[in-house]
This record gives structure tokens, C-alpha cells and sequence, in this order.
């Protein structure tokens, strides 16, 4: 099933400076925009991109600058997703990521009806991040303490949900 929904804001809440922010499904097309803000190798996008089940280019004018997924669990914990996103650094501090995952809110519990909480893991220094979830109506949890390593050195994250009664509400 190939899902070709584009999410646009409604642009009668948001006036700056990109108008044009939407999210659309990525596809092998999008690799040299890609490429701008992400690492990876090319064949990722093929691989790992276009194939995921809730995967959305984030982008200015149709140009990917970033990305936001939900990754589904199964089993007793399908009523959970996990959210996550990427944002070129050029457009770090201009709310795009605070409008992308409020576009993601008002989608994903109606395309996946049985989600109930959506969460976001954030590490405990990225104050950006946390205020970018919070703004779009996240609660804080709490601090997993040693949740995860980068570069050989144990990390903190802090626990972020929204659940679908919030949307509701």
C-alpha cells in the first residue's frame, strides 16, 4: 500500500515565513535534497525511507529539509508509536519542527486508530527539542537515566507523549 497523502497546514493559524511548509511521503527523487540534511548513503531513502510504514518528508516550498516518522510497535504494545524527526540545521529555531509534529498529531490517530499515545524520546540536553514537543502539546514525563549510548558515553532522555484523548480534548 503506497501512501501519497500530503499534510498542509492550515495556513489561517500560521503566518511567517514559510508558508509553503507541508509533509508528503519521501521518494527517490527526493535523494540530492536528502542528501543536504542527512549522511546517510543514498540507497537508504530506497531502502529504509520510501518502504516505512509513516515516514514524511518535512518540507519548505515541495524541497525536503527534514523528516518526521511515527514507528509502530506490535503486539501488546501496538497502542504505542514512537515519534522522531530530523531538521536541516539551517532551520533549526523557526518552529517548523513545533508545526510538523502538530501536522503529524492531527493525522496519525485518525490513519491509526488503534494508537493511543504517541511518544518522543528526547535527550535531556536537547532543550530545543523538548520545547518544540511541548509547544505542540506534548507532557513531559520524566528522565529515563542511562537510556542509551552515543560515542561510548551512557546518555539521559526524557519521556514525551501525547495521547489520543489529548487530541480529542
Amino acid at each position: 500500500m503506497e501512501v501519497t497523502s500530503v499534510v498542509q497546514l492550515d495556513q489561517t493559524k500560521a503566518k511567517d515565513e514559510y508558508p509553503n511548509l507541508s509533509l508528503r511521503p519521501l521518494q527517490v527523487s527526493d535523494v540530492d535534497d536528502f542528501m543536504v540534511w542527512a549522511s546517510d548513503e543514498k540507497n537508504y531513502i530506497k531502502n529504509i525511507v520510501v518502504p516505512h510504514p509513516w515516514l514524511r518528508a518535512i518540507c519548505i516550498d515541495d524541497r525536503p529539509v527534514g523528516a518526521i516518522s511515527v514507528s509502530a510497535n506490535s503486539g501488546n504494545d501496538k497502542c504505542r508509536g514512537e515519534l522522531g524527526y530530523v531538521l536541516a540545521s539551517k532551520y533549526w529555531g523557526k518552529g517548523i519542527v513545533t508545526r510538523a509534529v502538530k501536522m503529524v498529531v492531527d493525522t496519525i490517530f485518525v490513519e491509526w486508530p488503534h494508537l493511543e499515545r504517541l511518544e518522543a524520546l528526547v535527550d535531556v540536553e536537547n532543550v530545543g527539542s523538548q520545547r518544540e514537543l511541548e509547544k505542540a502539546g506534548f507532557q513531559r514525563e520524566g528522565v529515563l537515566r542511562k537510556h542509551f549510548i552515543v560515542k561510548g558515553r551512557s546518555r539521559d532522555r526524557v519521556m514525551f507523549s501525547f495521547l489520543s484523548t489529548d487530541y480529542q480534548s
